[in-house]
């Protein structure tokens, strides 16, 4: 079955404008659709996991850090740090930031107990 020369004049401008509207989907897709690649969307999906479990896991630091007898004295030694990343590295140190069945601090539930502490207007604290 031989094609005639006419019918593939007739289906080339066919075949390039559905290669041109290929080519535009894709640009319009990734640029503006919200479109991702599949290594982009594993990084945002572990991204979000971590800004959860930090969110989950904050609150817990804190109640450690109000639960302890010197509580007082602790947050105002915290504050008396001058930069953010000391009064992670305090909340560390202190063992608020180590979570049951971890021997290591996380630093990033460490920063956000010691945004949450610092930012507090009245912490009320037990002990």
């Amino acid at each position: 079955m031989e094609i005639s020369s006419e019918a593939k004049a007739a289906v080339r401008p066919a075949l390039w404008g559905a290669v041109a509207g290929a080519i535009a989907l894709a640009i319009v897709g990734f640029s503006w659709g919200g479109w991702v690649t599949g290594g982009a969307a594993e990084t945002l999906a572990r991204n979000s996991a971590a800004t959860a479990v930090v969110a989950a896991l904050t609150p817990i630091c804190v109640e450690k850090f109000q639960q302890a007898a010197d509580a007082s004295e602790n947050l105002v030694a915290m504050k008396k740090t001058t930069y953010a990343w000391d009064q992670s590295k305090f909340v560390e140190k202190g063992g608020w930031a180590t979570m049951p069945g971890s021997t290591e601090p996380n630093s990033a539930v460490a920063k956000a107990c010691a945004e949450s502490l610092g930012s507090k207007k009245a912490v009320e604290l037990r002990g």
